[in-house]
């Protein structure tokens, strides 16, 4: 297989796995990016190349063209993957043109851009029958009252376009415990011309949040899956999985793979859902459309991703295949992990004894490996750095 694979970002760990996924099996790896700075992905073995080029945002059609010209110069079409949100946006808005030069999973132009943001993906769950926390725009008659009587208090204020909210709040959600707080949310987010949605809170810990991790083929048929079960997240209530074990949930499936379907997904996605505690319901609360952040646990738990998608593009998919047991593997990102931990404990919601048992699992870090340790040592170093300099 002469195909390259072009991983766009290397400054999170998202990109690294990627990297390291499709390195381990020989694939001749290139990651792209617009600095230097903190690239710990590019650190690693298994990356053959590493590229500088335009910014994904601030120069979006010099990039484009970038890519264009470095596809035309190579021998057989390169897989293009997505290191994070952003790219998979910046891809989804160029993607009949890229398409020309590049395989990617996705051949529909503006789905990826759809199921990303949460109120259009609101409405699709509910045309084909999927629980969604309930919801109120901010342009729906009623508002107020709307929100009290179908959300109520507490409730979260959410962006439909979280990478750019994530950006600027550093956090994926406004929590809102009144209505003083919520117009307080609201006018935050106005003044960054950020659109946002008020929704109930499903009732339950942290670990009632579980994902469905799917790889789709060109017929929108999911080849390969595995569910996942989050223990703790950062920011604590309403962040990004810190620590995450495998779980078989097979109930996951019968609700995600005919979602997928029904849309006309194509390679990899993850549905994240949320248990509810009350009535024992899954409900889904977001869609990632690029490789995952759990992508190391899944890939040790038994499917390698990012390979699957890769080896169904270049004209020899892998056989079909499923987790369905439980394999005991933990994904940890340690350094959000620790802050986690002191905010579970400083709240009240979890104590020592539980987080000690926790941690007696094998491990799937998200960025150091042994086999591969430069990228972990330079991502230490540099938050050592960091700290002499504030």
């Amino acid at each position: 297989m002469g195909n390259k694979a072009i991983i766009l970002g290397s400054n999170y760990y998202i990109g690294l796995g990627i990297i390291r996924s499709l390195g381990r099996k020989g694939v001749h790896t290139v990651a792209i990016d617009y600095s230097l700075d903190d690239t710990y992905g590019a650190k690693s073995k298994y990356l053959k190349e590493q590229i500088i080029a335009p910014h994904y945002r601030d120069q979006a059609d010099q990039l484009k063209s970038f890519l264009i010209e470095y596809g035309k110069k190579q021998d057989s079409k390169p897989v293009l993957f997505p290191g994070a949100d952003p790219y998979a946006e910046f891809m989804d808005k160029y993607l009949d043109e890229l398409r020309e030069y590049y395989l990617i999973s996705m051949d529909e132009k503006g789905l990826w851009t759809k199921v990303m943001d949460k109120d259009i993906l609101h409405d699709l769950a509910i045309k084909h029958k999927v629980l969604v926390p309930e919801t109120v725009r901010l342009v729906d008659e009623n508002f107020h009252e709307r929100v009290e009587k179908e959300v109520g208090f507490p409730c979260i204020v959410k962006p439909t376009d979280s990478p750019s909210f994530v950006k600027i709040f550093r956090t994926k959600t406004f929590l809102c415990k009144n209505i003083l707080e919520l117009e307080e949310a609201i006018g935050l987010a106005k003044g960054e011309r950020l659109e946002v949605i008020v929704q109930r809170i499903i009732p339950g810990f942290d670990d009632n949040m579980y994902t469905f991790d799917a790889h789709l083929n060109q017929n929108s048929e999911v080849t390969h899956w595995m569910t996942c079960q989050k223990l703790r997240q950062y920011p604590i209530n309403f962040g990004a999985s810190v620590y995450t074990i495998q779980k078989h949930v097979p109930e996951l499936y019968d609700i995600g793979a005919p979602f997928f379907k029904a849309l006309g997904y194509k390679g990899f996605g993850e549905i994240e859902f949320k248990k509810d505690a009350e009535n024992g319901k899954f409900y889904l609360i977001e869609i990632n459309a690029r490789t995952t952040t759990l992508n190391v646990l899944l890939e040790k738990a038994g499917i390698n991703f990012p390979y699957v998608a890769y080896r169904e593009l270049v004209g020899s998919p892998l056989e079909p295949k499923a987790v369905t047991r439980d394999t005991g593997i933990a994904f940890r990102y340690l350094k959000e992990d620790l802050l986690a931990i002191r905010g579970y404990v400083k709240t009240g919601q979890l104590g020592y004894g539980e987080i000690i048992k926790s941690l007696f699992k094998r491990k799937a870090p998200a960025i150091w490996s042994l086999d591969d340790p430069m990228p972990g040592i330079v991502y230490v170093l540099s938050h050592i750095k960091r700290i002499f300099k504030s």
